[in-house]
């Protein structure tokens, strides 16, 4: 674990902890890169607010001031909002970097997990993980967050992993590393922005008192991965797969024309998927962020 001057806890996250009370990691990449100004802002308010209201404490972690700071104020928020594509998209890599520099930062699935876990949180909620990009086989794009569960034992709930990966190789993945995907209220695995990607997750648990159960046993074992809880996007708020596909097939036609690739990929997959779909991508994104909100604070509280 960092020393205290490199890793900041809020007094509201630090007092949480100490006495043992629930407490959800939350990622700021999604402020920062995966949604515009303001709407950004708003989720992740709505989203601290959602986990407030269920009786746990958020603690949105960034890198601000040469710190890792585990929790933030509303005004540290609004100033991540606003910063956008000005903010460094922070991975595990990324960090010491970042800190030294003093240079304000968002964290990634990888790099949130990685935090968490030195602050003492294992329940994260994000919208989805990263995975195994489309065409890996010939540019070995391959996110960090696999390899961050295959090593850091934190909960993450998610939508599943986001539909522009390829999900079947993504699946595969996490199978070799060892980390076990486990899907809420459905056997299916989801898709993001589609509740069905086609695909079965490794296990179905329904319950948060049964994750827990389960995520304690999981740990108590000395496995230490960490989990994917995979909660399905709320049917009313679903896009059908089909149409997805083809807004991705032409958001991916135009990153390869302009030459996007690496971690400046996901960013401008989310922008455009927004843009073809007139807000639709957009509006179901803010959706299962916020679903995933609450399940993960009743996760926390039942770990707690």
């Amino acid at each position: 674990m960092p020393p205290a001057d490199l890793l900041r806890l809020s007094p509201e996250v630090d007092a949480a902890l100490r006495a043992g009370r629930a407490v959800v990691a939350l990622e700021s990449t999604i402020v920062a890169h995966g949604m515009p100004y303001p709407q950004n802002l708003e989720t992740a308010r709505g989203v601290e607010s959602l986990i407030r209201e269920q009786g746990a404490v958020p603690a949105t972690i960034a890198v601000i001031d040469g710190a890792i700071r585990v929790g933030l104020s509303d005004a540290e928020l609004e100033t991540l909002a606003r910063a956008g594509s000005a903010a460094l998209k922070l991975s595990r890599r990324d960090l010491g970097y970042a800190v030294s520099q003093r240079l304000l930062g968002a964290t990634t699935v990888a790099s949130t997990m990685l935090c968490a876990h030195w602050a003492g949180i294992r329940v994260f909620v994000t919208g989805g993980i990263g995975g195994v990009h489309r065409g890996a086989a010939e540019t070995m794009d391959i996110s960090a967050d696999l390899s961050e569960l295959a090593r850091t034992p934190v909960a993450v709930v998610c939508a599943g992993a986001k539909s522009i990966l390829d999900l079947p190789l993504t699946l595969e993945v996490l199978e070799t590393q060892g980390v076990p995907v486990v899907a809420v209220g459905q056997a299916a695995f989801p898709a993001f922005y589609s509740r069905d990607s086609g695909l079965r997750a490794d296990f179905r648990l329904d319950e948060p008192a049964a994750l827990a159960h389960f995520l304690r046993t999981h740990w108590a074992l000395g496995l230490s991965s960490g989990v994917v809880v995979a909660n399905p996007v709320p049917a009313e708020h679903e896009i059908p797969a089909g149409e997805v596909e083809q807004w991705i097939a032409q958001a991916l036609q135009e990153a390869a024309q302009q030459g996007v690739a690496g971690k400046a990929s996901t960013p401008f997959m989310l922008k455009r998927l927004a843009e073809l779909s007139q807000g639709r991508s957009l509006a179901t994104n803010i959706a299962l962020v916020r679903h995933n909100a609450v399940l993960g604070a009743r996760l926390a509280l039942a770990m707690a």
